[in-house]
């Protein structure tokens, strides 16, 4: 079986589990469903799991679980993974790609696909009797969607690391959202954690890549820019911001 080192706690557990307890994110007795999609932010979310078992002073349940898209994908990899930690993984099979790419034909897929997956996920999860979902969201996400918003939307809006979904009754949580993603990079290449390969069409050619591009380009420039965005989300004013009722 895989084991977490002591010495990972310095350097990237300190931070999971300081969103654990600031946002109350795991409480005793919760089974946890972990998204997985075989890309290196989600095996290093179900790694840090593990160590979270061993780590907190509560006792909770994971269960991995993965949305089988319809690309006949090779899981074994991940299923190998989930198995040296411990778990079994449970495999959603679908066919979400043909829908999108076969049956609608369609040119801007990655918001149908993002809300077809989490429906099924969250399905899935309730079945397995889980009402939390873990997902392997980190800090660069958060900034990117943040950004996304802005630009295409025009609102000032990110994701939260505990989300509600009251028509569901599930929590969604997400214990990464204060490392990098250099960070999870760095995990998965030094545990050799499995990264599948993504067959979709659009991978890589998202806004969402704009996005990690600008990101990017804004850290370059401002070296603390990714702390300093934080800092600002933990500091948020609603003050500060036009209202009509100050106008």
């Amino acid at each position: 079986m895989m084991t977490v080192q002591k010495n990972d706690r310095k350097w990237f557990l300190t931070k999971v589990k300081k969103a654990c307890r600031e946002f109350s994110l795991i409480d005793d007795g919760d089974k946890i469903a972990v998204g997985l999609s075989g890309g290196k932010d989600s095996s290093t979310l179900l790694y840090i799991m593990r160590a979270l078992q061993r780590e907190l002073p509560v006792d909770f349940e994971v269960n991995p679980l993965i949305i089988d898209m319809g690309w006949g994908m090779n899981l074994t990899p991940l299923k190998d993974f989930c198995s040296s930690l411990g778990y079994e993984l449970t495999v959603i099979k679908t066919e979400i790609a043909k829908i999108i790419f076969d049956v609608r034909k369609e040119k801007n897929p990655c918001a149908l696909c993002a809300k077809m997956r989490r429906g099924a996920l969250h399905d899935a999860a309730l079945e397995l009797g889980c009402k939390k979902v873990a997902l392997g969201h980190h800090l660069d996400d958060v900034i990117e969607t943040y950004f996304m918003n802005l630009i295409f939307t025009g609102k000032m809006a990110t994701f939260h690391p505990k989300s509600f979904l009251d028509r569901k009754g599930i929590t969604l949580i997400r214990p990464m959202v204060f490392l990098q993603e250099k960070t999870t990079s760095s995990v998965a290449r030094n545990k050799g954690l499995p990264i599948l390969e993504s067959p979709c069409p659009a991978n890589k050619n998202t806004k969402r890549e704009e996005m990690k591009e600008l990101v990017e380009e804004y850290s370059k420039r401002y070296p603390d820019f990714r702390h300093k965005f934080l800092t600002a989300l933990r500091n948020f004013e609603p003050d500060n911001l036009w209202k009509k009722d100050h106008i």
